[in-house]
């Protein structure tokens, strides 16, 4: 019932999110092993929506996070392909993020079907957290069939 925003607090790494209104931690034992959340109070609009992922994915970079498996998953960005590829609704944007041996993240972005909004297009964002679970490292040059539905890579 009370929106929540993530204050990453790790002196290298450390990050913020806008308020959230869906908002999850795993832990064990009483210990975090992973949050996942969507940093956003309602589904947005396409500009409100790319805004928030941009921004994370700025202060993700200018902290220390890499951006990892860039082959099939380039990182989000506003650009009329990242636009078209989303509004087709068919796949959701998808771009991972690395903090050294440290912290993995999985930033979502899709088309949302708004029933308070039915003529606009909404979209969520999904953010996930933890330790890394993807071994890029392990997996980066590994042939890869390509897919049908490719996301728009970034401009050279």
């Amino acid at each position: 019932m009370t929106d929540a925003k993530l204050r990453f607090v790790d002196s290298q790494f450390g990050f913020t999110t806008p308020a959230a209104r869906f908002f999850s931690v795993g832990f064990d034992d009483n210990v975090i092993y992973s949050v996942r959340m969507s940093p956003q109070i309602e589904p947005l609009l396409i500009d409100d929506a790319l805004k928030v992922v941009l921004d994370l994915q700025n202060q993700w970079r200018e902290r220390g996070w890499v951006a990892k498996g860039l082959r099939e998953n380039p990182t989000i960005a506003d650009t009329p392909e990242w636009r078209a590829y989303l509004r087709k609704g068919i796949l959701s944007g998808r771009s991972f993020w690395q903090a050294g041996d440290k912290y993995q993240a999985m930033l979502l972005l899709g088309r949302f079907e708004d029933y308070r909004n039915p003529t606009e297009e909404r979209y969520l964002i999904t953010l996930a957290l933890a330790k890394p679970w993807v071994p890029f490292d392990e997996i980066e040059d590994l042939y890869n069939e390509p897919s049908h539905f490719p996301a728009p890579q970034p401009r050279q």
